[in-house]
C-alpha cells in the first residue's frame, strides 16, 4: 500500500471522532431544553452548564480534526 493511501485512510479514521462531537452537542442542548422546560426558573443557571458542556464536547471534536490534519499533512 502506498504511503499516500495509508495517510488518507488514517485521516479518515481519525476524522470519525468529529461525529462524536456532533452527537455530544445534540445531547447537551437536548437535555438543556428538557431541563429548562421542566423548571423555567433555573433556565439562566442551567445555560452556563449547557455552554460548558458544549465547549468540552466541541473541543474533543476539534482535537480529532487536528489529529486527522496532522496525519494527512504531516
Amino acid at each position: 500500500m502506498e504511503l499516500a493511501a495509508a495517510k488518507m485512510i488514517g485521516a479518515g479514521l481519525a476524522a470519525i471522532g468529529v461525529l462524536g462531537g456532533g452527537i455530544g452537542v445534540g445531547i447537551v442542548f437536548g437535555n438543556y431544553f428538557n431541563a429548562a422546560a421542566r423548571n423555567p426558573a433555573l433556565k439562566d443557571e442551567l445555560r452556563t452548564y449547557a455552554f460548558l458542556g458544549f465547549a468540552l464536547s466541541e473541543a474533543t471534536s476539534l482535537f480529532a480534526l487536528v489529529i486527522a490534519f496532522i496525519i494527512l499533512f504531516g
